[in-house]
């Protein structure tokens, strides 16, 4: 049996960032509290854990006084920095450079729809971090839609600026916005900025080659990521053998009975070093085998 890794998959630079300012910030200090995981991967936060990081939340902030607060890649509204300044808490700021520039984009698109009587809409998953970052932006209310029809709820008698969380679908985001200039009549109305992170978007395609080279694919990511759910989702349509697990241990072993090759490949908030253990795995079901590493 062949099992591959895809050198592509895993951690994307805001990730690798987020996580080395944090290892750095714990050989500093011997707590560091971050706001939420820091990473949509239970196994890379528990890593964390162990080094001294502990993952809090808005309502616990109070407490934190003197204390280091870590603000993840997803980034946080401007009223978060400002309650830790309140209560003096050091902000150790990893926002991703992609997501603090988006930031920015939702401010001025919504300074320029309050001039023509517009509204700003993001595509996006309600309830997301980098989500509620974004829409806290500004002080009025952001629709957020996911989904064709969650377009049903948009006025598209306004002007509309179309923006995107940055680890979507650029295909979904292309059909809204084309749907939404069939529903305005005129498309001047609306202006689509796709704000996908590139990094993320770029790997759609890739990973629907990689998926088509196996008999089998491993897409390993925590249960919690987004951006696990879209890529997961195109490696099942590249190859119906795929399977989605968070960890070795979910392996089974007739997923590879007739198997001569197997790929594994993640998320964006995969680690490199999870990959690597369901590879071992595998490779201890398989009873031998070399695994190698795509180019």
């Amino acid at each position: 049996m062949r099992i591959e890794i895809d050198s592509q998959s895993g951690f994307c630079f805001g990730v690798v960032t987020a996580i080395s300012k944090a290892e750095e910030a714990l050989q500093r200090e011997k707590v560091v509290y971050s706001l939420g995981d820091i990473v949509h991967n239970r196994l890379e936060v528990q890593r964390l854990e162990g080094l001294g990081m502990q993952t809090v939340t808005h309502e616990q902030m109070p407490r934190l006084g003197g204390c280091s607060l870590f603000i993840r890649a997803h980034g946080e509204p401007p009223a978060t920095y400002r309650e830790a300044e309140r209560l003096g808490i050091r902000v150790i700021d990893a926002t991703c450079p992609v997501v603090a520039k988006l930031q920015k984009s939702v401010v001025a698109a919504h300074e320029r729809m309050k001039k023509e009587g517009g509204q700003v809409v993001i595509l996006g998953k309600r309830g997301h971090a980098e989500v509620i970052g974004l829409t806290g932006q500004v002080d009025e209310p952001i629709p957020v839609i996911e989904n064709v029809k969650d377009l049903d709820a948009i006025d598209f008698s306004r002007p509309i600026y179309f923006l995107s969380q940055t680890t979507q679908s650029i295909e979904l985001f292309e059909q809204l916005a084309e749907e939404m200039r069939r529903r305005a009549g005129d498309p001047s109305r609306i202006i689509a900025h796709d704000t996908i992170c590139r990094q993320v978007a770029n790997r759609e395609d890739h990973l629907r080659a990689f998926a088509g080279r196996f008999d089998t694919v491993l897409f390993v990511c925590g249960r919690k990521s987004s951006n696990g759910k879209v890529l997961s989702e195109i490696c099942r349509q590249a190859n119906p053998r795929s399977h989605t697990i968070e960890e070795a241990r979910e392996l089974q072993p007739e997923w590879f009975d007739g198997v001569e090759s197997v790929g594994i490949c993640g998320a964006t908030s995969t680690p490199k070093w999870l990959m690597q253990k369901v590879a071992d795995a595998v490779s201890q079901i398989a009873g031998q085998q070399e695994v190698q590493h795509t180019k």
